[in-house]
């Protein structure tokens, strides 16, 4: 509730900015009724003491934001007052913090990403027979087939999967705590003989 209030308080200080930057082309009665505030709010906002920032805490602020944006919104408040204490500014940990708050600095979780692809410049390039032709006229006449990885609390997991271009069905698909060339075995396994294992989708 306190945060809401919070927003709302900001939500209707635009609004006084705005009835005041209209001067005296408008009414002020009339200015707060088109913006939904009223007039005795208005005139206790105009009443409030202006806050007033120091340069060397608008120095602090555009800093924090430039590298923090520099670093594709990925530094927390641990690492930026590192790099703003490598810059010269005395904060602390508790005052990045409440500076990062203020900022509206929100730190995105990157996707973990896993280097799966390791080709030799001597591997044989196989001919393309596909010649991107993706829509074949009948069933089981194109397969396609691809590997992919999934992130779990117990490691990574990788996926083979083949498919028939046709009907977009899923014909096998087999799962590995290891990518090597048994992953793909087992799967041409599995979609000749449907029974070798329960890990047939069949």
């Amino acid at each position: 509730m306190k945060k809401g209030f919070s927003v709302f308080r900001k939500r209707n200080e635009i609004k006084y900015s705005f009835i005041k930057s209209l001067g005296k082309q408008y009414p002020v009665v009339i200015s707060c009724k088109v913006m939904r505030v009223s007039k005795s709010a208005y005139y206790a906002w105009r009443k409030r003491p202006a806050i007033i920032i120091s340069a060397q805490t608008l120095n602090l602020h555009r800093r924090a934001k430039a590298l923090f944006e520099d670093s594709r919104d990925s530094l927390g408040s641990r690492e930026l007052g590192k790099k703003l204490r490598k810059e010269g500014f005395d904060v602390s940990r508790h005052s990045v913090i409440g500076l990062m708050k203020r900022l509206g600095l929100v730190v995105k979780q990157r996707i973990p990403y896993k280097v799966t692809t390791k080709r030799k410049d001597s591997d044989a390039v196989a001919d393309n027979l596909l010649n991107m032709n993706f829509n074949p006229l009948g069933q089981n006449q194109v397969w396609a087939g691809d590997v992919s990885y999934l992130k779990t609390g117990e490691g990574w997991l990788y996926l083979a999967i083949v498919m028939d271009l046709f009907g977009r069905r899923i014909v096998g698909w087999h799962t590995s705590k290891r990518m090597t060339t048994d992953l793909i075995e087992h799967l041409a396994k599995l979609i000749a003989n449907p029974f070798v294992d329960n890990l047939s989708p069949f």
